[in-house]
């Protein structure tokens, strides 16, 4: 399966990275310009990544992005456009990956047990200064 783009307006709100996309080697699903990165990895046994350090360096950040590792189980998101207007709903299952960008989104669980790991780009503000419901 390949990577899916929600789009509204020629602007990406999200990627679906299905677990079946993955390529052998580095390859990243974020443009370089967007506040979180989601990349993949897949070698075989002996291959070494050289050690290194990331740089201090100031950024200016504006809007969290998070990324979804669905475990187990599988949700059902629903994307919606920064005004808040409904685009897509989709499917997210065990071993995919979901990145949401600019969009609002809401999630429902569809299997008993789901596990899903949630990644977004900090510091942490708190509820009220980091979201808003709708």
């Amino acid at each position: 399966m390949e990577v899916r783009e929600i789009k509204h307006n020629n602007q990406v709100l999200a990627r679906h990275i299905p677990s079946e996309s993955w390529s052998e080697g580095l390859g990243f699903y974020s443009m370089d310009d967007e506040f979180v990165q989601v990349g993949s990895w897949q070698y075989n046994q002996g291959k070494e990544l050289l050690k290194h350090i990331h740089n201090q360096v100031e950024r200016s950040v504006d809007r969290t992005q998070e990324v979804l590792y669905i475990k187990r189980g599988s949700i059902k998101a629903k994307i919606y456009t920064l005004d808040e207007v409904f685009v897509e709903e989709l499917i997210v299952k065990q071993g995919d990956t979901l990145i949401l960008l600019n969009s609002g989104h809401g999630y429902e669980i569809l299997e008993d047990g789901t596990q899903v790991l949630e990644i977004k780009n900090g510091p942490y503000l708190g509820a009220e200064r980091d979201r808003r419901r709708f």
